[in-house]
């Protein structure tokens, strides 16, 4: 066996899209450009004007952020594997935060660039239309035991949507209710509640619409074998097979992203670098919680990109 560092690929969800991003990977790299086409093509809009352009209150919409995200996300990817020259680590599992498991499966080859991209436009619609079904809406709370908050929960009618790292998780649930289980967390402890800027209660039982919908796209794509293991969001396990990411996929709309479990399980299995690639650097904090001794890399400008070069 290699003494070769253990390495594992993940990808950031929503919360990270910021107007401009990828115009420099755009730019500068032919096969990051190639990327963006794709997308604008299949879409059949210009998403990358959206990306480098905004306005901002356009990318933020979950129709439109979904598909840009993983977009931007992928073109950091195949941007960094061309300019490596084979020392951007190979991972031994991928993983994506909530819509980044879509990016996971792009970058494992269970779905090509095309499919992900208008699977994830029709995911944020569906997410949205849910939302509007029923008023929902999720908030960060930081600094508050896990079970302290399962019991805050359990007394509002809410539910954990994000295990993200110790101390930070998000609860999710009607609007009133949400409203409700912020005030007893902070009651309770919490040093900070935060209100997110999203269209509904995602990953809770109010997203069933968005499931049956979402259940019938997916039903008309052929899901490959992941090319490198899966790590599921609701299971915190490797996803193997074409057939358990498509389940995966529908159970986890309506269910808790366990991103701290995931990051703890590949760790128990020897990973010991976590690379972040796509926008922002959200998924860096929240592994340096979960393990401070674990090594960070991000990939999320051309910049980034070129560093791997030297």
């Amino acid at each position: 066996m290699s003494m070769s560092v253990k390495g594992a690929h993940v990808f950031p969800g929503q919360g990270a899209q910021a107007v401009g991003m990828g115009r420099d990977l755009y730019d500068g790299f032919a096969v990051a450009k190639a990327v963006f086409e794709q997308a604008d093509d299949v879409l059949g809009f210009s998403l990358s004007k959206m990306c480098f352009e905004g306005p901002e209150e356009e990318l933020r919409l979950t129709i439109n952020t979904q598909p840009a995200i993983v977009t931007v996300s992928y073109a950091c990817l195949k941007a960094a594997q061309e300019v490596s020259d084979g020392r951007l680590i190979e991972p031994a599992f991928v993983a994506g935060h909530s819509l980044g498991e879509y990016t996971a499966l792009a970058a494992a080859s269970v779905l090509d660039l095309g499919s992900t991209v208008r699977l994830t436009r029709e995911r944020g619609r569906l997410m949205h239309e849910a939302g509007l079904k029923q008023a929902g809406g999720m908030a960060a709370i930081i600094g508050l035991d896990e079970d302290v908050l399962g019991e805050v929960c359990k007394e509002t009618d809410t539910q954990i949507a994000n295990f993200n790292c110790p101390g930070q998780l998000v609860i999710t649930g009607a609007e009133d209710k949400v409203a409700k289980a912020m005030d007893l967390a902070k009651e309770k402890g919490a040093a900070r509640v935060v209100p997110l800027a999203v269209s509904g209660a995602f990953h809770s039982p109010l997203m069933q619409p968005a499931v049956e919908g979402l259940s019938e796209v997916i039903g008309t794509l052929d899901f490959k074998d992941p090319s490198v293991p899966i790590i599921a969001n609701t299971t915190a396990k490797p996803l193997t097979t074409g057939t358990e990411v498509r389940t995966e996929l529908i159970n986890q709309v309506s269910n808790s992203v366990q991103w701290q479990r995931s990051i703890e399980y590949m760790i128990e299995n020897g990973v010991s670098t976590f690379i972040e690639i796509g926008p922002g650097r959200a998924l860096t904090g929240m592994i340096k919680r979960i393990n401070k001794d674990a090594e960070t890399l991000n990939i999320n400008d051309a910049e980034t990109v070129r560093s791997l070069g030297q």
